[in-house]
């Protein structure tokens, strides 16, 4: 295990204990959650190091690094999932400046399905993957350039667009990844990010059974203000925000689980409908947020 001595954000070495709670996904052990006292930004500490952290993924219910397929709710997932790549390359068509010739760059592209629907549109894309498994399915499945993260090191090329789906609360190297993705756009790229929001209705309801903490794999908690801050810290500026309307649902299926001891999809779907209306129209107050950042 290794401890975080300063915030990631703004270095200040102060921190509250914001929360306990369980890894229900893999090992059931508790992890604490600090709280920075200058800038709220939460993170787990201690937390496995990089040479700690593998077992932690390996879970059947790990559906980003299986994509399974068999049962109902993976099902339905691959669904929703199909749905919303189509969706996402539909926001980042309408953000860029230029429609053709575009340079993608998937941080964390799993097993392959979001990358495939860019290059199927005529998008030239690569995929950075630490998971061997996940990025042997993305090459096998789909005839992918998936490359591990020392990519992000030696590449020489620059990207007009650089997504990361839920992953930079997984990286442990924070400022270091941000300084690589910064060198890697392009004058007029833009970055994608998508992190859940702790600043939620299905977070307030669920408490520390929110599927979202996923501790110890996610390894810091972002809200719109502390990632805004993070970005800044990098030269990185906030353009735009959206919301990930289905992520309310599958959060609120998998809290319930954790809170209750069983799946109840009638109160799952009722909680993440009831989340999704508390917005009041506001991309930042969804269960997970999608933020477009540029350079300065």
């Amino acid at each position: 295990m290794e401890q975080i001595n300063s915030c990631p954000v703004c270095g200040t070495t102060k921190f509250s204990i914001y929360l306990e709670c369980t890894d229900y996904t893999v090992s059931q052990k508790t992890f604490k959650i600090d709280q920075c006292d200058a800038c709220d930004f939460l993170f787990t500490n201690p937390r496995p190091n990089k040479n700690e952290i593998g077992p932690y993924y390996q879970s059947s219910a790990y559906i980003s690094h299986t994509n399974a397929k068999k049962g109902l709710f993976n099902k339905a997932y691959q669904i929703i999932r199909n749905y919303a790549i189509g969706q996402k390359i539909k926001l980042i068509t309408g953000l860029l400046k230029r429609k053709s010739d575009i340079k993608l760059l998937d941080i964390g592209c799993g097993t392959g399905e979001f990358l495939a629907g860019c290059i199927k549109k005529g998008w030239n894309g690569v995929g950075v993957e630490p998971s061997e498994s996940a990025r042997v399915q993305g090459i096998e499945n789909y005839n992918l350039s998936v490359f591990d993260e020392n990519f992000l090191k030696t590449t020489k090329d620059r990207f007009d667009v650089i997504t990361l789906w839920h992953v930079l609360e997984h990286v442990h190297d924070l400022n270091e990844r941000l300084d690589q993705i910064k060198a890697l756009l392009s004058s007029e790229g833009i970055v994608i990010i998508a992190v859940p929001n702790n600043d939620s209705a299905d977070c307030n309801e669920y408490g520390g059974s929110w599927a979202a903490w996923d501790v110890p794999r996610h390894l810091y908690h972002f809200t719109p203000k502390t990632i805004k801050e993070l970005m800044v810290k990098h030269g990185l500026r906030h353009a735009y925000s959206a919301p990930m309307v289905f992520d309310s649902y599958y959060v609120s299926l998998l809290s319930t689980h954790y809170k209750y001891g069983k799946k109840n999809y009638l109160k799952a779907i009722k909680s993440g409908m009831l989340s999704n209306q508390s917005t009041k129209g506001n991309p930042e107050k969804y269960s997970s947020v999608i933020y477009c950042f540029k350079h300065e």
